[in-house]
């Protein structure tokens, strides 16, 4: 009995989006947008496009569409000049009987700045899409160095992805250094030391070895110990002293 109740409804339902929608064909397209409904995902966790900026985009390019009927406003192009924004990953479109325009859009995410000695500066998501900063400031791990945009995203995208996804080592790791061979120098932000990474090879095994070093040996001997710690190689860690 229940299932035939929810089946009743469901037809109920549809035969009434249907009948709404109709109407909507008929008089919608005359009725006068009265304002635009944003929906940004990820706002919380970063500011790189708000409400603000999307309204600016929109009547940058003659697209903002409140006091035009809805006939007049062309939801594809929205999309379109939206969608031309480096933070814009994707943009959907619609329109409501009421007059409301409603964008939904999701930004794309940073993952590193790049700050290379050629003097290249972009961000980069965890596709691999490059951002310019245009003013933005976030706090992220910054890569320095002999860094090309090929270097960057076949194999700095694979370190940050990495870093990313691990709570203590994305809040350890403050920098990425590379060196002119490709080999990485990483500086954490607690203890006196630096670490010597090597390549992009094995970066969980590296990170296992590095994470046991931290947890066994500097608790005894003090984080500001070493000056350098090396895990290049996966088969030891070797540490080098400061001078005393």
């Amino acid at each position: 009995m229940k299932t035939l109740v929810k089946i009743l409804l469901l037809v109920a339902l549809a035969v009434y989006l249907v009948f709404a929608f109709a109407d909507f064909s008929r008089h919608g397209d005359n009725t006068v947008c009265s304002s635009v409904n944003y929906t940004i995902a990820d706002s919380l966790h970063a500011g790189f496009i708000t409400t603000e900026e999307a309204d600016r985009l929109l009547r940058a390019s003659g697209l903002y569409p409140v006091g035009r009927t809805l006939d007049q406003v062309d939801a594809l192009a929205i999309e379109q000049a939206l969608r031309r924004n480096s933070y814009i990953d994707s943009v959907s479109c619609y329109k409501s009987p009421n007059g409301v325009v409603n964008v939904l859009i999701e930004q794309r995410l940073p993952l590193l700045r790049v700050l290379a000695d050629d003097g290249d500066d972009y961000y980069m998501d965890q596709k691999g899409n490059l951002m310019r900063p245009q003013g933005y400031v976030a706090d992220l791990i910054v890569a320095t160095g002999h860094i090309d945009r090929k270097y960057a995203r076949s194999q700095l995208l694979k370190l940050g992805r990495f870093l990313h996804s691990d709570p203590f080592w994305n809040a350890q790791i403050e920098q990425i250094h590379v060196q002119p061979n490709h080999h990485l120098r990483l500086v954490p932000r607690v203890g006196g030391h630096t670490i010597e990474f090597g390549t992009t090879d094995s970066i969980s095994q590296k990170f296992r070895n590095l994470y046991t070093f931290y947890e066994k040996v500097l608790p005894q001997v003090g984080w500001n110990k070493y000056t350098e710690i090396s895990v290049e190689h996966v088969t030891q860690i070797v540490g080098k002293k400061g001078k005393s």
